[in-house]
């Protein structure tokens, strides 16, 4: 997390952190979602 302390755009911030985390999660779901369906 030696990046988000170091971000000079505000993405330090509670905010910022629950945003990252939050595009993060929706990331990961869709990628597996999206493999699931290649898969059967």
């Amino acid at each position: 997390m030696l990046l988000l302390q170091a971000d000079p755009t505000g993405m330090s911030s509670p905010l910022g952190q629950l945003v990252i985390a939050g595009t993060l999660l929706a990331v990961i779901v869709l990628a597996i979602r999206f493999l699931w369906q290649n898969r059967r």
